[in-house]
């Protein structure tokens, strides 16, 4: 209907007309509370009684309804409910991916069968078709981020370049799964298919260097273990400048003054002059330094003791 056609009707079915629209565009919804007959009578500054006929006639046309302790409400009913989207199948992939994605968000904490399925909208009793508790989930997880993390079909050449790649990519994945990092252990190893295959890489690397079974080994785990053990400071990193609103370089700025006078006062003199004028230091840097220098480390097994004179 034109606005010069709703000009001619009777206040009260301009008004209601009006009130329908908002509730037919979504603008109020179910259970939201309409104007009162007061406010009506201020807002478009009519009588009482014809706000009164407003919400009679939206109450006979069933698009509202009155709660007591809430007053006059939109109906459930006063707008038809959208044909329901049939869900997707549910499916050990579908439960996966929804926990990786909780916990990318709230850390492990976050990590519950009940919580999973929340987010799928499902009962808990569900998910028991494709995972059979939180462990296996958190290990299941595990192995679907290291998969995330695909290495190249064709290697570099030389030891050094394919270990390089190799921690890199365990680098980026830790970094895209804050979490990943307190999963993970090298103590005892875990049935993880994506993660074995990180092992074989790493053993497959140093292969025609002429080092023993053993050292072989040790030079992968320990390649492995190093890019874990930084990592675990990612989830701590983020976390603070979540609660503080600050990033690490703001957060060391306010703490500057605390810091000088503990090191000016606690006998830390060479901590104290290698400060000053400020340090390029963080996790990046760090990461970057500890990888070059262990494989150093790994060049001198492979290259042997250096011979006096040489």
């Amino acid at each position: 209907m034109s606005q010069h056609g709703q000009g001619r009707l009777p206040p009260y079915r301009r008004i209601a007309a009006e009130i329908r629209h908002r509730i037919e565009r979504g603008e109020l919804r179910p259970g939201d509370r309409v104007p009162s007959a007061r406010q009506l009578t201020r807002e478009h500054g009519i009588a009482i009684a014809t706000a009164t006929r407003v919400l009679a006639r939206l109450r006979d046309d069933g698009l509202v309804l009155t709660r007591p302790g809430a007053g006059t409400v939109v109906a459930e009913t006063a707008v038809p409910p959208r044909p329901a989207r049939a869900r997707p199948e549910l499916s050990r992939d579908r439960v996966l991916r929804s926990a990786v994605a909780l916990a990318d968000a709230g850390g492990l904490a976050a990590v519950s069968l009940r919580s999973v399925a929340a987010e799928l909208g499902v009962a808990t009793l569900a998910l028991h078709r494709h995972v059979r508790g939180r462990d296996e989930l958190i290990l299941a997880m595990a192995d679907a981020a290291l998969a995330g993390a695909p290495l190249p079909a064709v290697e570099p050449a030389g030891w050094r370049a394919r270990l390089e790649v190799l921690a890199r990519a365990q680098w980026a994945v830790y970094r895209r799964h804050r979490w990943l990092p307190h999963v993970i252990t090298i103590a005892r190893p875990q049935p993880l298919p994506h993660g074995m295959a990180h092992t074989d890489r790493a053993l497959r690397a140093t292969a025609g260097l002429g080092l023993d079974r053993n050292t072989r080994w040790h030079v992968a785990i320990t390649l492995m273990t190093y890019v874990k053990g930084v990592a675990v400071n990612l989830e701590a990193g983020a976390q603070a400048v979540q609660d503080t609103g600050l990033t690490d370089e703001e957060w060391v700025d306010r703490q500057q003054d605390t810091f000088q006078r503990l090191m000016a006062g606690g006998g830390l003199a060479t901590m104290d002059a290698l400060t000053a004028g400020g340090v390029d230091l963080d996790l990046e840097t760090v990461f970057d330094f500890g990888l070059r220098r262990l494989l150093d480390g790994v060049a001198a097994l492979v290259e042997g003791p250096v011979s006096p004179g040489t």
